[in-house]
Order: C-alpha cells, then structure tokens, then sequence
C-alpha cells in the first residue's frame, strides 16, 4: 500500500466530493494534507473529520483561479506545515451547454477554474519542489480529456489542455525528481453530478433523474459509476513512491468507459 508518512500534501477543491475523498485517502496513508477550497465552511469540515480520526490535517480557502490567492496558500501551507511534496489538482467546475449557447464569460469562468487553476498551482508550487529535488503532482482530468462530447465542448476543451499541460511538465520537471500525471475519472457521482444531472432533467432531455442516471450507467462498461474513493486510490498511488518511475501518464478509472 502507498506509504505517505511524512509527506505534505495540498488538495484543491478539497471541501467535497472528489477532493474530500482524496484528502481523507492521503492522511489515511499518512500524508499531512492542507485541505483547500473555495468555500472555507467545506474545507474546515473535512478537515476536522481527518484529523477526529487521529490524522493530519488543516484547512485554507482557496480561489484557484488567483494567482495572490495561489501565491498566499502556498506561502501560509508551506510556513505552517513544511515544503509541499505532493499537489493534487482536484479544483474543477462542469456546466451543459451546447456550443451555439456557450458565451465568452462562461467559457472564461471554467477555463479559469479547470485551467488556469492548473496552472496558478503548479507553477506556485513547483520551485519549491525544484529547490528540494522532490515533488509528485496528481491532476485530475477527465475521460473527456480524451474525447470530445456533445454539451461539453468547454468542459472538454479544459480537461484536454490540463492533460497536455501535464505531459509538458512532467517532461521538464523530470530531472528535478518530480513526477507529474492526469487521473481521468469517469461517472463519479459526486455534488457536481448532482447539478448536471438537474439540467438534464430541466432542459427536458429526461423526464427525472432516475433516467439520466440510468442511461449513464448503461454507458459504463462494469455497469456501475465510480465512487470518489477509487478515485482517490489511483491518486494516492501516484503520489507514492510506487509510482516514481511513472510520470507524463494518463490513468483512466472509468469501469471501461475509455480503455485507450
């Protein structure tokens, strides 16, 4: 099983869902995890549940999106808790919307959360990890950072770039001892299902939501979604010392949905 003892770990959009379920795998596997999110209440709660279990763990806010906001995390994690061994990038938003209906500002909105978040965290984070000769970054990506879908089309268009920024870092942080790879979740039925599961019903497309979840798990090979603790298993594996000879990699945990 992964070893995380002694390691510090920061997790964005930590506060629930997917994140949550990370941050509680990390500081299972003995990682102090600096649980971050954009809405601190989330955070904290997460927190204090890891650390009522005996392990470790504290809570920041975080607007991924700025980079003071990134510059100011890092700075308080770093002095409080110690350098930064791991970064999971979990922070990410999701909204249906097809393209003749997408507009400039909606498009600005995820891409600054699903992108450009990527991109405030890792480059906050990664000259520290340089300086120590050691780092694992975790990004979350998508079973859409490989394939296209209707609605989608920003969603997927960020998910794609944080797959390619991935590569691109990992190539250039490799001889720095810093691994860097894409997690690709599938149907993970989480709080930000819970919301693209109510426009499908309110656009008409399905009678209830009973029905949108039945026809996606009819899309899903092994016939069942993902819990966010399977999630956080593959997350969790990478950041370990198991996995230092990967990086630049791409994991799916989709039960079949993308196999390439």
């Amino acid at each position: 099983m992964p070893d995380l003892s002694g390691k510090i770990a920061l997790v964005t959009g930590g506060g629930r869902g997917m994140g949550e379920a990370i941050a509680v795998k990390l500081a299972e596997y003995g990682a102090t995890v600096a649980v971050t999110d954009f809405d601190l209440d989330s955070a904290g709660a997460v927190a204090e549940a890891i650390v009522a279990r005996g392990l470790k763990a504290s809570a920041w806010r975080y607007d991924v999106s700025s980079g003071d906001d990134a510059r100011r995390v890092v700075g308080a994690v770093e002095a409080q808790l110690g350098g930064i061994d791991i970064l999971v990038n979990n922070a990410g938003v999701s909204r249906l919307v097809q393209f003749l209906d997408l507009d400039e500002a909606e498009w600005d909105r995820l891409m600054n959360i699903n992108l450009k978040g990527v991109f405030l965290s890792c480059s906050t984070v990664l000259p520290g990890m340089v300086a120590r000769g050691y780092g694992r970054i975790v990004n979350l990506g998508s079973i859409l950072s490989k394939i296209g879908e209707e609605n989608f089309s920003h969603y997927s268009a960020s998910k794609f770039a944080v797959l390619g920024l991935t590569q691109a870092i990992a190539a250039e942080m490799a001889k720095h001892g810093i691994t860097a790879n894409t997690v690709c979740p599938g149907i993970v039925y989480t709080p930000l299902w819970d919301g693209l599961f109510k426009q499908a019903v309110d656009s008409k497309a399905f009678e209830e939501e009973a029905a949108v979840r039945e026809f996606i798990r009819n899309k899903i090979p092994l016939g069942r979604p993902q819990p966010p603790e399977d999630i956080a298993e593959m997350v969790a594996f990478l950041a370990s010392d198991l996995a230092r000879n990967i990086t630049g990699a791409s994991f799916h945990v989709d039960g079949g949905m993308q196999p390439r």
